[in-house]
């Protein structure tokens, strides 16, 4: 009898929260043209009940199409929005009434008489930031909560979506990426029933490429001595982010390819030297050399030709000055063909994982362990479980589904009903 009661209760704690669940929603364009953006980084900022001064954030990314939903549980105020090269924005939130917010952003121009004139060069600039990575960066561990998607496709059809909500530990940012840790929370995936569509290759990333790809916390991925006097590096011209101006910095291979490269651009605060976003790519020229570092694993008799592998890192910057990583976008694109085949197939993988929240920060801080956790070299999808459930995510925050990912979900969700 005692255990129906405490079941009872626990439930209706469960309704009520949900019932106290707040939704913020909207969609966010170029003002000029009226066209959509993606992975605009939108942040809503609550009242703290319990502490009236204290800020409660969440945040997520624009999906391909704008749109963007944020699930809260206290009294939204503000939602700030910010996008590079555009002017950011923030708007107070009307909680009287159940709205779909329309934020239209206006792109930020440079003028000359803001740029910051000095003979340093792009070598000095990156050598300068990394010597501030114990001003720029957290000197705690923290627990963030993530959401994480990775989808394939064959040609153009999806064959198969991965979605996780997992917490992500990062050590203080005087240790390296091997210190640190995520832990799926609850995840889903959908998979073709197609035997041409599965070819049992296994390839780098998963939700553990945020951790590796941190050009800040891991600078032997890219900003060590010795990797950059294999590149060309030229100063470009200034951006804005968050209204605040950027060095960037292109990185151009030189030379024959030893080993696999990257080419891109880097964001540097102009102010503070944090590093504050990246866009880089895999030089494909020895597509050899390419394949070492796409490839893990492949069947016998399988031909594997990478065509693009590119990250995009963005980082955000506190009020206090401390900057984080909040959103990461992978895509790789390869062609697979079994010998004798006349034409091959083309896939393309995109992963993204975006920062929701921050769960706990200081010394006390524990790195996930157990069945949960997740290491280098295990699959995502050995870690999660088909699920059908319009409800599946509840309280969780994720990145909104484009509509062609929508239809492409339910059309594998029936194909496997009638498996």
């Amino acid at each position: 009898m005692k255990r129906r009661i405490v079941l009872l209760c626990m439930l209706l704690l469960a309704v009520l929260s949900v019932s106290a669940q707040m939704v913020v929603s909207g969609v966010v364009t170029d003002r000029q043209t009226g066209r959509s953006l993606p992975h605009v980084s939108v942040t809503v900022e609550c009242n703290n009940m319990s502490d009236v001064d204290a800020k409660i954030q969440v945040h997520t990314v624009t999906n391909e199409e704008g749109r963007f939903t944020l699930k809260v549980l206290q009294e939204p105020r503000f939602i700030h929005v910010s996008h590079i090269g555009y002017q950011s924005r923030s708007m107070k939130v009307k909680t009287d009434v159940e709205q779909s917010i329309q934020i239209a952003l206006t792109t930020s121009s440079v003028n000359l008489q803001e740029v910051l004139v000095s003979a340093d060069n792009a070598l000095s600039i990156l050598r300068a930031a990394m010597r501030r990575l114990d001003v720029n960066y957290p000197q705690e561990p923290e627990l963030m909560r993530c959401f994480y998607r990775e989808t394939a496709r064959r040609g153009s059809r999806y064959v198969s979506v991965a979605e996780a909500v997992m917490d992500m530990y990062k050590s203080d940012y005087s240790y390296g990426p091997e210190h640190d840790a995520v832990a799926i929370q609850k995840g889903r995936r959908l998979m073709s029933m197609k035997a041409k569509d599965t070819l049992g290759v296994k390839i780098q990333g998963g939700p553990v490429m945020p951790l590796m790809v941190d050009v800040a916390k891991c600078p032997d991925y890219l900003l060590n001595e010795d990797n950059l006097s294999r590149y060309d590096l030229r100063l470009e011209m200034p951006v804005k982010i968050a209204d605040r101006l950027q060095y960037v910095i292109r990185l151009s291979p030189k030379g024959p390819v030893v080993f696999p490269q990257m080419t891109g651009l880097l964001y540097i605060d102009q102010d503070m030297l944090a590093f504050t976003r990246a866009e880089l790519e895999l030089d494909m020229r020895d597509w050899r050399k390419a394949s070492e570092l796409m490839l893990v694993k492949k069947p016998l008799g399988l031909h594997f030709r990478p065509k693009e592998l590119s990250v995009t890192i963005t980082y955000e910057t506190d009020d206090e000055g401390v900057t984080r990583m909040s959103y990461v976008r992978n895509v790789m694109r390869f062609n697979c063909d079994w010998k004798r085949r006349l034409f091959a197939s083309t896939y393309t993988t995109v992963s993204e994982m975006v920062v929701t929240d921050r769960l706990q920060q200081g010394r006390e801080v524990k790195r996930p362990r157990g069945r949960s956790s997740f290491g280098l070299r295990e699959r995502f999808y050995d870690k999660v479980a088909y699920f059908e459930d319009p409800d599946f995510w509840a309280a969780y925050n994720i990145i909104e589904p484009s509509e062609p990912l929508e239809h492409a979900i339910g059309k594998l969700k029936r194909n496997v009903q009638r498996h």
